[in-house]
This record gives structure tokens, C-alpha cells and sequence, in this order.
């Protein structure tokens, strides 16, 4: 399912995580030239870059240059179906995995588990191709750089991103995981557990986001109170 995701801000402390610096790892493995890697990340700080569209497999956004507007296409490979159950089992095979996940945290020993069992989740510099409708020769070219690091901004607040361009989106992930339980809980036992895990995530995601609020003396909106 695609996913659009709105125009992004460079975050302010700069990348948090493990796993987000492991995506500008890959971007910078990526780049074949420093000067266009240099040139993409002072795009993506400067907001050049708009919605970028999320799903399994590919990015795409569009990345203003001046007065001319350039389309890019990211490919990254999805995971197979096989490595997609998997995945699910990977993650259903400890307590707390999937809240933590939906809490924006991606555990070390959990890629560590998935790497185990054959699945690559984080990408290699040689796995992310692109496509952009500049006349760069280069491919990834300065646009489709841009839109690399701010998808690594997307990966560090939220790892989830990174599952649904392996093809394993949020929803499908519960879904799978409601089906895998449901040899030992009933369909609606499943759903409210799934559904109390959602509510202590999305508690624990407010919190994360008043206290970066209240650090950056900005005024608390009412929703988040």
C-alpha cells in the first residue's frame, strides 16, 4: 500500500539511531560522487525535496531545483514471501517487539534475529538503484541523493518505513501477526490486544514528542496535551 508521506524538515538533532545512520551508511555507498552526495544533502536540508510516496519496493518523490521540478524513482528489493513470514515470526518470537516497533524503535538483537534467518532489512548502498528525469549520467544523481537522506530521516523516526519498502507495511505486519496468533487466541482477544498495543505506542510517541517540545521551548499544541 502506498504510503505519501509530506514535505519533511531536516530534524534537528540530526540522525538519532542506530538504524538511521545505517541508511546514510547505505546512501553514501550508494553515491558515486562526494560532490553530488554533498549537493543532495544540502537539497534535502534546504527542503527541495516534496511528498515522498513510500511503498513496497520503490520511493518516489519530486525534487524542485531552481526553476525546474525533477522526478525521482528509488528501487529498493522487496522481501520475497517467504522472507516476509518469516519476518512476522521474527518478530512475534519475543514479548514487546512489535510495541517497540510501533514506538519508533527498531532492536539491535531483533536484526540481528532477522539476519539469522536470511532476511536482510537494511539496505546496502548496491541494492538502492534510481531513476530521475534530470540529464545527470550518473545514477543516483544529486536529486534522487536528496531524496535518499530525507527517506533516512523517515527510517529514523520511524523503522516501519523501512519494513514497508521491504513490502511488509504496517497494516499487513498486524494483520500477520493477527493471523499468526490466532491458533492460540480468538479472533476478537488478538484485535484487543493489537489494539491495546497501538494505544500504549501511540501514548509513548506523544510523550517523546512534548518532551522535544518542551527542550525546544515551543508551545505545546492542544492535541498533544
Amino acid at each position: 500500500m502506498r504510503v505519501t508521506h509530506g514535505r519533511l524538515s531536516a530534524p534537528r538533532s540530526g540522525i538519532r539511531s542506530w538504524w538511521g545512520k545505517a541508511w546514510q551508511r547505505a546512501v553514501e555507498e550508494a553515491a558515486y560522487v562526494d560532490q553530488d552526495l554533498r549537493a543532495g544533502r544540502t537539497a534535502a536540508r534546504r527542503g527541495d525535496v516534496g511528498g515522498i510516496s513510500v511503498d513496497a519496493g520503490s520511493l518516489l518523490a519530486a525534487v524542485r531545483e531552481g526553476d525546474d521540478t525533477w522526478t525521482v524513482e528509488i528501487g529498493l528489493p522487496a522481501l520475497p514471501e517467504e522472507e516476509r513470514r518469516a519476518l512476522v515470526d521474527v518478530v512475534a518470537a519475543e514479548t514487546g517487539r512489535i510495541a517497540a516497533l510501533l514506538a519508533g524503535e527498531l532492536p539491535y538483537d531483533f536484526v540481528e534475529h532477522a539476519e539469522e534467518a536470511g532476511i536482510e532489512l537494511l539496505p546496502f548502498g548496491g541494492e538502492l538503484s534510481a531513476g530521475c528525469t534530470c540529464d545527470a549520467y550518473l545514477d543516483p544523481c544529486r536529486h534522487a541523493l536528496a531524496v535518499l537522506v530525507q527517506t533516512g530521516w523517515l527510517v529514523d523516526a520511524d523503522p516501519l518505513v523501512l519494513f514497508a519498502l521491504r513490502g511488509l507495511d504496517r497494516d499487513s505486519l498486524l494483520h500477520a501477526l493477527h493471523e499468526r496468533a490466532s491458533g492460540a487466541l480468538s479472533t476478537s482477544g488478538v484485535v484487543d490486544l493489537a489494539d491495546d498495543v497501538e494505544v500504549a505506542a501511540d501514548a509513548m510517541l506523544r510523550a517523546r514528542r512534548l518532551v522535544e517540545l518542551m527542550e525546544a521551548g515551543a508551545e505545546l499544541p492542544e492535541g498533544l496535551v
